[in-house]
């Protein structure tokens, strides 16, 4: 039975490596416009921007938490379910390909310039900031929506060409399946995401400000 679920999922990638591989281009292009945007952000702008932060990490040192650890994960839950269903249904209309393209572009570019921004404004200790607060659930957080960009895309694709070629039979009802079961595994990965932001991240994060502010 493993052997078997290796083997499908072998085959599944080497079928589909150059969506894999162009869904990875396009998250990383996102990332590296996110670091291209704080660049070319001028100056008011930029202490605009750092000022909401200082004030998050002053209102975080004053006052504790402002949110819970529960909260956090709930709401980082609840967040990526919302985006991967609107994945899953611009797959099912068919026309929502370049959406799906924007949508992982976008969360590249949010990436990108979180970690450019920080390092930008804070140097060594902004490197250290976006390692312990954005790196640990991005480490999963990155692969998921890779994988959900291209499923999505897989199968948008595989409505087009039953559509566009009708003389041939392609069944529905299988693909789709394999759609919803891919995304409840995702679900659940992006609940690992969200224990380790609220619990880890936010933990780091806190002894970080402390130490910063104190």
């Amino acid at each position: 039975m493993y052997n078997t679920s290796q083997h499908l999922l072998i085959g599944h990638i080497k079928r589909h490596t150059t969506i894999y591989v162009f869904t990875a281009i396009l998250f990383l292009t996102g990332i590296v416009f996110g670091a291209i945007l704080v660049n070319s952000m001028d100056f008011v702008q930029k202490q605009n921007l750092f000022f909401y932060l200082e004030r998050f990490f002053t209102q975080q040192t004053n006052e504790g938490e402002v949110i819970g650890r529960q909260d956090i994960f709930i709401q980082s839950l609840l967040y990526h379910i919302k985006y991967l269903s609107f994945i899953i249904l611009l797959a099912l209309s068919m026309i929502g390909l370049p959406i799906i393209w924007i949508m992982i572009f976008m969360k590249g570019l949010v990436v990108g310039f979180s970690v450019g921004f920080m390092v930008n404004q804070l140097g060594g200790q902004g490197l250290l900031l976006s390692t312990i607060s954005i790196a640990p659930q991005n480490l999963l957080i990155i692969p998921i929506y890779i994988i959900a960009g291209s499923v999505a895309m897989i199968f948008s694709i595989g409505l087009w060409q039953k559509l566009l070629l009708k003389h041939q039979y392609q069944e529905v009802w299988p693909p789709f399946i394999r759609l919803l079961i891919t995304f409840a595994i995702l679900v659940v990965c992006t609940a690992l995401a969200a224990l380790m932001e609220a619990y880890l991240s936010n933990t780091l994060l806190l002894e970080w400000i402390e130490r910063y502010h104190g």
